[in-house]
């Protein structure tokens, strides 16, 4: 359970760097106080990962181990790409993020899980959990992902604009890159 927690926590919290939920809790956050949307973010965390964490295990059950670590390594040089990429808010999102509603919890709850629906670090959880065990990739994924968004808050409190967005992208990229070789390489 332990290694499955800290591989899920370090793969989940570098899929989140860059991501367009670390923009969504910047918005939220200048606008509401951070342990409201912190609450709502968790939330809503919790809730795609566990739906992540079980489609993950069932596919994992019905798949041999290598197949799975190759289709892992593809799909990690996949979020590598994505990565590199990079995440914008949609309109809608942005006004999300800043509509005036009276509880800042329900709003990030609601808006972080719509947002997360398919999204990388969703489905990086689904991978990881075909092949770890389910308890420990879920709570390594949740307070990866939360741990991310909690730096995005406070960096983005304190640094505003100057964040180097690229660094953190291609940091980011070159990390999935060598966990992706890596699964691939094992698989063979």
């Amino acid at each position: 359970m332990l290694s499955a927690f800290f591989l899920s926590f370090g793969v989940i919290f570098v899929a989140e760097l860059g991501d367009k939920s670390q923009l969504m809790a910047m918005a939220f956050a200048a606008r509401y106080k951070a342990l409201p949307v912190l609450i709502g973010i968790s939330i809503a965390t919790a809730v795609t990962h566990a739906m992540s964490v079980a489609l993950g295990a069932v596919v994992g059950s019905r798949l041999p181990t290598h197949a799975i670590a190759i289709i892992a390594g593809i799909a990690f040089l996949f979020f590598a790409a994505w990565t590199l990429r990079g995440d914008e808010l949609t309109d809608e999102e942005a006004e999300a993020a800043q509509k005036n509603t009276r509880n800042a919890v329900v709003a990030a709850s609601i808006a972080f899980f719509l947002a997360e629906l398919g999204d990388k670090t969703m489905l990086a959880t689904i991978t990881l959990a075909t092949k770890e065990g389910v308890v420990g990739t879920w709570l390594g994924s949740t307070l990866g992902m939360v741990s991310a968004d909690a730096l995005a808050i406070l960096v983005g409190y304190h640094l505003g604009s100057r964040l180097p967005e690229k660094a953190i992208r291609y940091g980011a990229s070159i990390l999935f890159v060598i966990f992706g070789i890596l699964l691939i390489l094992q698989g063979i």
